[in-house]
């Protein structure tokens, strides 16, 4: 069984050894995450979380408000969005379909706000196997974006979608 929790201080050591792993690396090459700092803070706009799968951790999930975060990451979107980010954390724990369940419990926890009417993420468009992932779970190609250093392709998931999928 999967479970979410908030990411703290305690995770830093983890976070930092998940972010050399090649996969993750691969998949989100050019972010600092500041783990330092942002582990420390609480912002009312985001949730950093830890999945666990039977209390190991496996992997990091971020919930964004994208209208109301900081550094306007996404320039200017609507106020009923949410953004993830997703990485299962050691390499042995991909194919496993841990990404999979830690991203419906995203989905999930974002839509738990009736006031959210869909959610954006952004694989880097060289990542095949992340467009195919979204896609399953029913997020839809919007378009192609570039996100500072980064090709990305943006995707979306409407909460009529979402309720058609579950």
């Amino acid at each position: 069984m999967i479970t979410l929790r908030p990411a703290n201080l305690a995770d830093l050591e983890l976070l930092r050894h998940w972010d050399e792993q090649p996969h993750v690396i691969e998949s989100d090459p050019n972010d600092d995450w500041g783990w330092e700092v942002e582990l420390g803070r609480n912002p009312d706009w985001r949730e950093q979380l830890i999945a666990e799968l039977e209390d190991r951790p496996i992997g990091f999930i971020e919930i964004i408000d994208p209208a109301r975060e900081e550094e306007h990451y996404w320039g200017e979107v609507a106020a009923d969005l949410r953004a993830i980010d997703i990485w299962l954390g050691d390499e042995g724990d991909l194919g496993k379909g841990y990404g999979t369940k830690m991203m419906q419990l995203a989905i999930k926890r974002c839509f738990a706000d009736s006031s959210v009417s869909a959610i954006l993420v952004d694989p880097l468009a060289s990542n095949h196997r992340a467009h195919h992932f979204y896609e399953r779970l029913g997020f839809q190609f919007i378009e192609p974006r570039r996100f500072g250093e980064d090709d990305c392709l943006v995707y979306r998931l409407d909460r009529t979608n979402w309720h058609s999928k579950v």
